[in-house]
């Protein structure tokens, strides 16, 4: 992260470019009541954090609560690991799991 000088300004303003681009593919899923409620769920069952429990929620509304062969990407063990148990193909960025 720049804040912590692992970054320089170009690495910066080239992830932010990145970020640009990809979001204009990505569907955005808003914190309705239905996620939150979920999330809550999610709180009870797994060792989230609250904002994981919030993305792993958002997540299954997208899919409509049915993951199977969706891929969940992410670079947090225990979110990685309720994401597998919730039935989502993981694909962890720090490689220590799955």
């Amino acid at each position: 992260m720049q804040r912590e000088k692992n970054l320089t300004e170009a690495d910066k303003l080239s992830a932010l470019a990145r970020l640009r681009i990809l979001s204009a593919g990505w569907r955005e899923i808003l914190p309705v009541d239905q996620v939150r409620e979920l999330a809550g769920r999610l709180l009870e069952t797994y060792a989230l954090r609250a904002a994981d429990s919030m993305q792993l929620a958002g997540s299954l509304i997208w899919c409509e609560q049915r993951p199977k062969r969706k891929t969940f990407i992410c670079g947090d063990r225990r979110l990685a690991e309720a994401a597998d148990d919730a039935g989502f193909s993981v694909i962890n960025l720090r490689g220590d799991l799955l």
